[in-house]
């Protein structure tokens, strides 16, 4: 049974609402949730039944209309803006199905990005951290390269390397295979969950892949906005 200081990050009764007027959709109904150290969930279920919106709510990109949210027994669901960017920062790692790289910096460039941001290190420890990154996601000699000049699993693993940057306690994937073939997709889960279990981080990722779902530690279904 996971205790307090297992959990990483926990939700509680979330509510999200789209649209106005007549047009209001109730997108979120009560969602629940706790992501524990070292601990895969998939988030699994038909487009369109909240998936993409609970993870975003996690993240601290956008905000529930009724329900909390604790990252490491913090409450952030009634934070400010300055509050849950800084949260971000520090204690997130969120991997896109589009990477969202800077496209005129180099791949160690994107990496330093999240640790420049947060101010924490000198410049030469920041550039060693992010070329060990990039060792482990296999881009050890390619950190010199623009993200243009890299294939597009090449640039999904700077990626994650950007989001383990400043090892934060969890990391949220919104479809992070979905642009990828069979192969480069089995690569990218491999490295985000053996990197993140081994930092003992809670790893929280939304997928149509059943394939990659059924690797996961636990699986959580959706369906009309809340978990079956």
């Amino acid at each position: 049974m996971a205790t307090s200081s297992d959990i990483a990050l926990r939700c509680e009764n979330l509510h999200r609402y789209l649209g106005q007027g007549e047009g209001r959709v109730h997108v979120l109904r009560g969602v629940s949730f706790a992501a524990r150290r070292g601990h895969v969930t998939a988030i699994v279920g038909p487009s369109g039944c909240g998936k993409s919106t609970t993870l975003y709510l996690l993240g601290l990109l956008d905000q529930p209309d009724a329900g909390t949210i604790w990252i490491r027994e913090q409450m952030m669901s009634n934070s400010s803006d300055l509050e849950r960017t800084a949260a971000r920062c520090e204690h997130i790692g969120f991997v896109f199905q589009f990477h969202f790289l800077m496209q005129e910096f180099t791949a160690l460039e994107n990496v330093m990005m999240p640790m420049r941001k947060l101010g924490r290190l000198g410049e030469d420890e920041m550039e060693a951290r992010a070329r060990g990154l990039l060792t482990d996601v296999g881009l050890g000699d390619k950190g010199h390269r623009l993200t243009t000049q890299l294939s597009g699993g090449e640039q999904q693993r700077v990626a994650i390397a950007r989001a383990l940057a400043n090892q934060p306690a969890i990391i949220l994937a919104d479809e992070p295979t979905g642009n990828l073939d069979v192969k480069n997709s089995a690569v990218i889960f491999d490295l985000l969950t053996r990197l993140a279990k081994e930092n003992g981080q809670a790893v929280v990722l939304v997928t149509h892949n059943p394939d990659i779902a059924n690797r996961c530690d636990e699986i959580k279904p959706m369906r009309d906005g809340e978990f079956c």
